[in-house]
């Protein structure tokens, strides 16, 4: 089913008293890296197993290509868990020839699958080692060879960049780029907003549960609380006092940061600052996904 689009509408799971997540509703295109994000015990890692039907939920559905998602369509899916599963005592190349096979490829077609993600992934000179003397960043990388030897339709993971180096990670993202660009549609679930922020396409951000904001990171600055930059060199102590709406966060060696709450005009900000002499930078600034996700969290 390649190029088919992930729908989530409506989730809600609860055991007992505790909603683990509620109406949760997103779509993954295809060639679109989306990101759930979100601290530990939001939700995200419930919402991947009802995708993956680990879980059932008690309400909603998931769907691939416009149809329920069965146990046949799942085999479609490439999942990389947050608990993982590899054998320990089984060699690399073999587990995944093994993985391969359960997926419906034939003997050779899983030995090329193999070979090509143990090298792609920098396991080639590991790949007959015992997955249990792996170091932890290349058992995540062999796992990750596990979602892919399948050649799935879907990618989903949960947390991947769990214990992986800096240079392992942007690794596992320009992998992440080329299934994109290739079409795969591609849900994961981090906590490292930095990374989410570079890599995906789209965001939900999760908390308790629920989706609290969602959209592309332009999207979601545009929502931000907005501030500006300015680098007025001679401008004396104070010289932003007094603007309507506006709260003056910090000053250093003449740049200064300001909020502009309601009834701010920037360009009565800047008529100010040039007031005081030259203005060398008058900046927009557009706040990180880590501080978005602070202040739609506090909110």
């Amino acid at each position: 089913m390649p190029g088919a689009v992930l729908e989530i509408d409506r989730i809600t799971k609860r055991y007992e008293d505790v909603v683990a997540c509620q109406d949760i509703s997103l779509t993954v295109a295809p060639g679109e890296l989306f990101g759930l994000v979100g601290s530990t015990g939001a939700g995200k890692t419930t919402i991947v197993r009802v995708v993956l039907g680990v879980l059932t939920p008690d309400a909603g559905e998931v769907r691939l290509g416009g149809a329920p998602v069965t146990a046949g369509t799942r085999r479609r899916i490439g999942y990389l868990p947050e608990e993982r599963g590899l054998y320990p005592r089984m060699r690399v190349h073999e587990q995944l020839v093994y993985l391969a096979e359960l997926h419906g490829r034939t003997v050779a077609d899983a030995h090329r699958a193999a070979d090509l993600w143990t090298a792609r992934l920098g396991l080639r000179s590991r790949r007959d080692d015992q997955v249990a003397r792996l170091t932890p960043g290349e058992r995540q990388r062999a796992e990750l060879a596990a979602a892919l030897v399948s050649d799935p339709d879907v990618l989903v993971l949960d947390e991947p960049f769990a214990g992986l180096a800096p240079a392992e990670a942007a690794t596992l993202g320009e992998v992440l780029r080329e299934l994109a660009a290739a079409g795969t549609p591609i849900l994961f679930a981090t906590p490292r907003l930095e990374l989410a922020e570079r890599l995906c396409d789209r965001i939900s951000i999760i908390h308790s549960g629920r989706v609290i904001a969602g959209g592309t990171v332009t999207e979601l600055s545009a929502a931000g609380a907005p501030e500006v930059l300015v680098d007025a060199p001679h401008a004396p102590a104070g010289w932003a006092d007094g603007l309507p709406g506006v709260r003056v966060l910090e000053v250093h060696n003449g740049r200064t940061r300001l909020f502009l709450g309601d009834g701010a005009d920037d360009q009565a900000v800047l008529s100010a600052a040039l007031a005081t002499g030259p203005v060398r930078e008058f900046t927009r600034l557009r706040p990180t996904l880590a501080e978005l996700y602070r202040d739609v969290v506090s909110q």
